[in-house]
């Protein structure tokens, strides 16, 4: 070690005045954060622990009712510890089993192959963790959702027990700690007080001060020409002489702010879709606090993209608007399409795009974990004292979702190696959320989820109108992803079954947020197409051919056949609708 770079003088943390400074301070600031802590109104919990006890306890109680399996469950944990022991006997540790095994990003470090003790504790945790996999999985005959709590819940608590979590068992941390002095410690726990008095649901991996909004994210040129009590409608101005007849207009999810769509002008799929020859109009969403709370999915859908309509409408003379959707956006394309029908107005849509979109709920993945009536009853408790869930608690829940990354893998960056935040625009653009009024959420996932009500005629209702999704006679398009975590690919594809509308499958490599926004400039991830539409998800890939690069391009031949003729380029803010602000808007910048 160089032991200048040790020196009180190169390294302030070591010198004994500057060092208890530094202590000084950092324990006023935990005690105001905790006292702040304390403080805070008793607010009932968004999560009922009991009910994951409970399905735990069954769990315990089949297995000690079975006395045979469990003891050949431990016979077989034993034989895989002897295994690595003759491994290690032979110098060969992890022998086959290892060469076998996925790679696991969390031991990347090479001392944990180079040294004994540490590879003895790498493969100590990897062995008991599949173990405990295959117990709950193999051992338990419980109802399904029970079932998944146990095994949602057992796979969150083998990701918090990883050894790699901790200072004293983590090679990289105890360099980092060794060489600073501690100072790393120190300056991550200072950070996780911030953190947690900023009450912000994750660990902040992103520096505030690298993006701003306007002037290095959603810089695409537009105005804001209509604004309601549940959104912003925002134009882009044209970048070609001529455009399609048909506009284009993007709906998000009702949870996240627009600008996942137009981040920096190298992966804007606003700009994209401008440059393409496309008058492109965005939802921007409010975010709702205490006067929102009685808005409902009818409020969303009224007051959001069927308000749209009728202003593009109006300023652009056209009859037909394309739609493209995402994900909670998508759940609100189709509601408002069999709204229409059901209306006699379908003819206002040309076609629909709805991108990684639920619409059918006899399965959804780990959520299954959460939405079960005891969690939602939980749930509306917690949000009853104020109206609607924040961006907060819906970032602790997708946190959960993929812990490694967003919980794990996050803190040891922050809080254990110290390293500085990563100027990161979709990270940003993560941390930037936005919440739920209380009664569209209980709509959501009362109906929408636990009832299913979309695969069901009349199982909803917008506007005194009932909701049949099969009554949808607009042309759909259904791009899902192959890696989603938040919607599994199989799941979007066994709802997009149910339209009878003209439809067509896109399937694009990556995950929910990098597959969607894949710039073909990117040439990254692939996708797969295949015409025909058979009853098994796992046949349609079979059959699909697989292509290089982004599948916007595809989409995009697939639109404009939906698109009319060319007309002369728009100009914002003529008409009826005269520009309000320039975008972004106002509603994009409320943060809660």
């Amino acid at each position: 070690m160089n032991k200048e770079s040790n020196s009180p003088e190169t390294n302030p943390w070591l010198a004994p005045f500057e060092a208890g400074r530094q202590w000084i301070e950092l324990a006023t600031k935990a005690q105001t954060v905790f006292s702040e802590q304390l403080k805070t109104e008793a607010i009932p919990a968004p999560f009922s622990q009991e009910a994951v006890a409970g399905a735990f306890s069954q769990l315990f109680a089949k297995l000690l009712s079975d006395p045979v399996k469990l003891a050949h469950a431990q016979s077989d944990l034993w034989q895989r510890h002897v295994a690595f022991w003759q491994d290690i006997m032979t110098k060969d540790p992890g022998g086959a089993n290892e060469a076998a095994r996925p790679k696991d990003r969390r031991f990347k470090d090479e001392e944990w192959d180079r040294n004994l003790a540490f590879n003895v504790l790498k493969h100590n945790y990897l062995i008991g963790a599949e173990w405990l996999r295959k117990l709950v999985r193999d051992h338990a005959d419980l109802p399904h959702h029970k079932q998944r709590q146990i095994e949602f819940f057992t796979e969150r608590f083998l990701d918090a027990a990883a050894p790699t979590n901790f200072a004293l068992t983590n090679p990289e941390v105890l360099r980092k700690t060794v060489e600073t002095g501690g100072a790393n410690l120190i300056k991550g726990f200072s950070r996780f007080l911030d953190d947690m008095a900023a009450d912000a649901g994750h660990v902040r991996r992103v520096s505030e001060d690298a993006f701003e909004l306007g002037v290095n994210l959603a810089t695409s040129k537009g105005s804001v020409i209509l604004r309601t009590d549940m959104m912003e409608l925002i134009q882009y101005d044209a970048s070609t002489d001529k455009v399609a007849g048909t506009p284009l207009l993007l709906i998000p999810p009702w949870v996240n702010k627009y600008y996942v769509f137009d981040l920096q002008p190298k992966s804007s799929f606003v700009k994209w879709a401008v440059d393409e020859g496309f008058t492109v109009f965005a939802i921007s969403w409010v975010n709702p606090d205490e006067s929102h709370a009685q808005k409902d999915l009818e409020n969303y859908w009224l007051e959001g993209p069927l308000a749209a309509l009728d202003c593009i409408r109006s300023v652009t003379s056209e009859p037909k608007v394309n739609i493209i959707s995402y994900c909670l956006g998508g759940i609100l394309t189709a509601t408002g399409l069999a709204h229409l029908a059901g209306c006699g107005e379908d003819d206002r849509v040309s076609s629909a795009t709805m991108i990684a979109a639920m619409t059918d709920f006899e399965r959804y993945g780990d959520f299954e974990a959460f939405v079960t009536d005891e969690q939602v009853t939980a749930l509306e408790n917690h949000i009853r004292h104020k109206g609607y869930i924040d961006s907060g608690d819906l970032a602790r829940l997708f946190a959960l979702l993929r812990a490694n990354d967003l919980i794990w893998s996050s803190g040891i960056s922050s809080y254990l190696l110290a390293e500085d935040a990563v100027a990161s625009d979709l990270l940003y653009w993560f941390a930037d959320g936005i919440g739920m009024p209380g009664k569209v959420l209980s709509t959501f996932v009362r109906k929408i989820i636990l009832d299913n009500a979309l695969t069901k005629p009349a199982g909803l209702t917008i506007g005194g109108t009932l909701i049949d999704l099969k009554a949808i006679t607009n042309p759909l398009c259904f791009v899902s992803l192959r890696d989603d975590h938040v919607c599994a690919w199989q799941d979007t594809y066994r709802g997009a079954l149910q339209f009878n509308a003209e439809k067509r499958f896109i399937l694009g490599g990556s995950g929910h947020n990098a597959g969607t926004i894949n710039h073909p400039s990117a040439g990254k991830h692939g996708y797969w197409t295949n015409p025909e539409l058979p009853q098994d998800p796992e046949v349609w890939f079979q059959n699909a051919q697989q292509h290089k690069g982004s599948w916007w391009p595809e989409w995009a031949t697939w639109l404009k056949e939906r698109s009319g003729t060319q007309v002369d380029a728009r100009i914002v803010g003529g008409g009826a609708f005269p520009a309000l602000e320039p975008a972004p808007g106002s509603y994009v910048r409320v943060r809660r």
